[in-house]
């Protein structure tokens, strides 16, 4: 039921209409996130397909784009911090193997 209103499909096991509100809120910012992992993912996916191609000037340009990218969504805790970490780290160390 990706993206569908849950009212429109009588789906809505909420009882109370804070409980309603509540619950169109969540497939809102579930929408949301979703499109920002993603946009995080491929901004890793295109650092990491640089490193594999060996071509370090697109590496570290693309890097320099993932970073605030992953940051945002340190901040708006949609990745937990530790997971950002590990990723720059694993990104980083790996342009800094290229000759």
């Amino acid at each position: 039921m990706r993206g569908l209103s849950i009212r429109r499909f009588g789906l809505s096991v909420a009882n109370t209409a804070s409980a309603e509100k509540a619950a169109r809120q969540a497939v809102k910012h579930r929408a949301r996130n979703v499109a920002l992992r993603s946009k995080m993912r491929s901004a890793i996916r295109s650092v990491a397909a640089a490193i594999e191609g060996g071509k370090k000037d697109e590496a570290q340009a693309s890097y320099k784009a993932a970073m605030p990218v992953i940051d945002a969504l340190v901040n708006k805790q949609i990745v937990h911090r530790n997971k950002a970490a590990r990723h720059k780290s694993r990104l980083a160390a790996g342009i800094r193997k290229m000759q």
